[in-house]
């Protein structure tokens, strides 16, 4: 996970170096899609800037549902025994690798 720092542009030629540092193939990002699975403004967002994304890193960009990907980080976490402040940091990071494991999934035959 890159924090954005305000700048766009800047945090883009990160992600480049990011993912060129890391042998990436691509990138994937999430969709805020609403829990009907309807296109909300933050996914609208999302989509644009996987636009942008795509063009600066020269890349593909994914974009993939991340819908109760959070809640599920939470479940996991508290039955793990993670308690509320230490959960609180880390449920971003967890999302997140739930929603790339939920990619990987449906990228198998």
């Amino acid at each position: 996970m890159l924090p954005r720092s305000g700048d766009a542009a800047a945090d883009h030629r990160r992600l480049a170096e990011i993912a060129a540092e890391l042998g990436a193939d691509r990138v994937v990002v999430g969709l805020p899609l609403a829990l009907s699975g309807r296109v909300t403004r933050a996914a609208e967002e999302a989509l644009a800037e996987v636009e942008i994304m795509a063009q600066v890193l020269a890349l593909p960009v994914e974009a993939h549902d991340e819908r109760l990907t959070t809640v599920s980080a939470e479940r996991s976490m508290r039955a793990l025994g993670s308690k509320g402040q230490d959960r609180r940091r880390a449920v971003d990071k967890v999302a997140a690798a739930v929603m790339l494991q939920s990619w990987l999934d449906r990228r198998r035959p």
